[in-house]
């Protein structure tokens, strides 16, 4: 083997390796099946130490170990070799970035205030997600998993929200130990709450009050009358609990679960509600949902709406869609300063907590 054949040297472990696949694999919407095969396999080793996980590859063992396969063993063995793993070279080569525009917006992104955990229907551990937004460069993750009504979500009941704010008070002092006072990464107290057919909240109001940012998004009955859906949306919107309006119109445009129609309401008039209420209007980034479309994103900017371009990540790789809202938000000429996850930690939950 010449010197120009050599395997580029790799520093950061098999752990880091699996976790990075899996990012990668999660950001172009691979097959989840496949992509938990890599995040299991960096579960199991996790715990194990250095020198076994080392002695294991050297032995080609490491498929005895519960979660780990051919492929995932070949990523460890060329890790612990200090290889970059090819698997990892093959996604590195096709990794660039996901929208063609928005990019210097994308930079002014201070965080992002749409996520979901294992604790609803996303696929990883909280940790895992604000891990993945700190070394994105966030400076705070707002975790919104779904309210109680949305079962098919596994949406969390009151007592299950309060055990998984104590989750996210843990976290918090972890890193709050590592970094100076006021710096760092913080991981915001949130929901994403059901917006009711009456246009009620899905939450007590003594857990909305405890939360930092809560974004409300219409799940069901989508395809309700104009009329009804607008008093719906609107209700909602002047609930002083209310931040984020999410995907306003719940359509889907592509993707695994098939298309659905956006639902039919009066924008104008959910709009100047949200302009009046200082409610932002979500520009969700997922692909499959580019919501609002065009016309309503331009109708939310001429009424003078505040936005929130967020990444409704529902596993790590997710977070990075993010480039999809701002090319979207760029393309519409919206300021950046009247995209609220452009600002800094204080003044959003300044902000989020003013009509309360």
């Amino acid at each position: 083997m010449t010197d120009s054949e050599q395997p580029e040297p790799f520093a950061g472990g098999p752990v880091a390796a699996l976790r990075r696949i899996a990012f990668l694999m999660e950001r172009r919407r691979e097959e989840t099946r496949r992509i938990e095969a890599f995040r299991n396999a960096a579960r199991t080793i996790l715990p194990l130490g250095e020198d076994e996980v080392d002695a294991r590859a050297a032995a080609g063992t490491l498929t005895d170990l519960p979660g780990i396969g051919p492929s995932t063993a070949a990523v460890i063995t060329q890790a612990c070799r200090g290889e970059l793993p090819e698997r990892l070279v093959r996604l590195e080569e096709t990794a660039g970035p996901l929208a063609e525009g928005g990019r210097e917006l994308r930079a002014l992104l201070r965080g992002d205030l749409h996520s979901h955990s294992d604790w609803s229907d996303g696929g990883s551990p909280l940790e895992e997600m604000a891990m993945t937004a700190m070394e994105l460069g966030h400076d705070y993750l707002v975790l919104t998993d779904h309210s109680p009504r949305l079962k098919v979500a596994r949406g969390l009941s009151a007592e299950r929200l309060a055990r998984q704010l104590e989750v996210v008070a843990a976290v918090n002092a972890h890193l709050d130990a590592t970094h100076e006072e006021g710096e760092g990464f913080t991981l915001l107290r949130g929901i994403e709450v059901d917006i009711l057919d009456n246009g009620g909240l899905d939450q007590s109001e003594e857990m909305l009050a405890r939360l930092d940012v809560r974004v409300a998004s219409v799940h069901s009955k989508l395809r309700m009358d104009a009329a009804p859906m607008t008093r719906r949306m609107v209700t909602a919107v002047r609930n002083p609990f209310t931040n984020v309006l999410g995907h306003c119109t719940g359509r889907l445009v592509t993707g695994s679960r098939g298309v659905r129609p956006a639902s039919e309401f009066d924008a104008r008039a959910v709009f100047e509600a949200c302009a009046e209420e200082g409610v932002a209007v979500e520009i969700n980034s997922r692909p499959e949902r580019r919501d609002p479309p065009t016309p309503l994103l331009e109708l939310a900017r001429d009424t003078g709406c505040l936005f929130s371009i967020d990444s409704d990540a529902h596993a790590p790789g997710q977070l990075d869609m993010l480039d999809h809202g701002c090319e979207r938000a760029e393309r519409a000429g919206i300021e950046p300063d009247r995209i609220i996850n452009t600002w800094d930690r204080d003044r959003l939950l300044a902000w989020a907590g003013a009509r309360l």
